[in-house]
């Protein structure tokens, strides 16, 4: 009995080049799950497009005429959504388009190859294909809203500014240290729950993304719009504050020495990942103790699985993202398996859901301890 061909992935390309249409045509002709389904020239008629042709997954360049990547793809997102990989060249130039794009549901980017030569093709045709793969796994249900908090509605400081950081408390208190880690979808996702945290936040938050290290510098600074605490990309040796937001930057691995200071180690991958969740977790795990709250978002791979499993033994708290609201349940499945989660959250309630757990840290810690 003849077995029936695997249906292909339908892939739509949008870029104003020619040229690259074409390169990007052969890259994913080329591949035998993927197919192109069509072309567009233009954000207007991916829109067109993404509706008639209702793809796997869209590839989207950011810089084009009449209706940019960002704006096409709020409208595809916020009214025929489908998987997007943005192939740009400010995935390789510039981080703040790309960032603008996966805060409004991107799935992922790919920097778009800089010319047509056979070297240059290869540098990027696996990351392609493999993303694309990827993306048209994803279940796409929510539509793109740019992050709103209440912080528009809030009256301001006077000085225009987030507050400070609280000073660490005196004769060795500690405060609870909140390690947030997110992979795929997780710009978005870290962008919503920091903007969730009020002004009066009295623990400190270590973000681990799986992010290029020319993109955290920027991240920074969108968190720092919309974060009512001071946001910062971490820096070696600097004692944790609470009140304070750190991000580890893409270059490094964050751990949190005895006495309480951020490390930073430019090293290897660990298991894959730079940075690895698993390192800060583990060591906020035997820095913090019960004052340690792990929170795993949407990802692929198993990161941050080890380390919560720590977190969970030293007497720490466990938050996993639920599956209807994660991009992809990678990170937060794997976590989950391991019996150490104690909440599994929509993506909307993660914020309060830590503010509770700090809340109730504080009285059950005594001064002083």
């Amino acid at each position: 009995m003849t077995m029936p061909p695997e249906k292909k992935i339908r892939v739509l390309v949008v870029d104003d080049s020619a040229f690259m249409c074409k390169v990007l045509q052969e890259i994913i002709n080329s591949d035998p799950q993927l197919e192109v389904a069509g072309q567009a020239r233009d954000g207007r008629d991916a829109v067109a497009l993404a509706e008639s042709l209702r793809p796997d997954v869209i590839t989207m360049d950011i810089n084009m005429p009449h209706v940019d990547g960002l704006q096409a793809t709020e409208m595809i997102m916020s009214q025929h959504p489908r998987p997007i990989v943005i192939v740009s060249s400010e995935s390789r130039e510039g981080a703040s388009g790309t960032l603008r794009a996966l805060e409004l549901g991107a799935i992922d980017f790919v920097p778009k190859p800089s010319s047509g030569i056979d070297l240059d093709m290869r540098s990027v045709r696996d990351e392609l294909t493999r993303k694309l793969k990827m993306a048209a796994k994803v279940r796409v249900v929510r539509t793109a809203t740019r992050v709103k908090t209440a912080v528009a509605s809030a009256p301001a400081p006077a000085n225009g500014k987030a507050r400070t950081p609280v000073p660490a408390p005196p004769n060795g208190t500690k405060f609870p240290i909140v390690v947030i880690a997110a992979s795929t979808g997780g710009p978005a996702a870290v962008m919503k729950v920091v903007a969730g945290f009020p002004r009066d936040f009295s623990a400190a938050v270590l973000l681990v993304l799986h992010m290029p290290a020319a993109f955290t510098k920027q991240f920074t600074l969108q968190l720092s719009e919309i974060s009512r605490l001071p946001v910062k990309e971490a820096e070696a040796n600097e004692a944790i504050q609470s009140g304070m937001i750190y991000l580890c930057p893409g270059s490094h691995h964050l751990r949190v020495s005895a006495t309480g200071k951020i490390m930073l180690d430019p090293g290897l991958r660990i298991e894959g990942y730079l940075p690895c969740a698993n390192a800060a977790l583990e060591t906020v795990a035997a820095y913090s103790r019960l004052l340690a709250i792990a929170v795993v978002l949407t990802g692929m791979g198993n990161d941050a699985a080890k380390g919560v499993r720590t977190i969970k033994a030293c007497g720490g708290y466990v938050i996993a993202q639920d599956e209807a609201s994660s991009v992809i349940f990678g990170m937060p499945a794997e976590a989950i398996k391991t019996g150490a989660v104690d909440e599994v959250v929509d993506l909307d309630e993660i914020s309060a859901a830590i503010e509770r757990r700090v809340v109730k840290f504080s009285k059950l810690v005594p001064a002083g301890a």
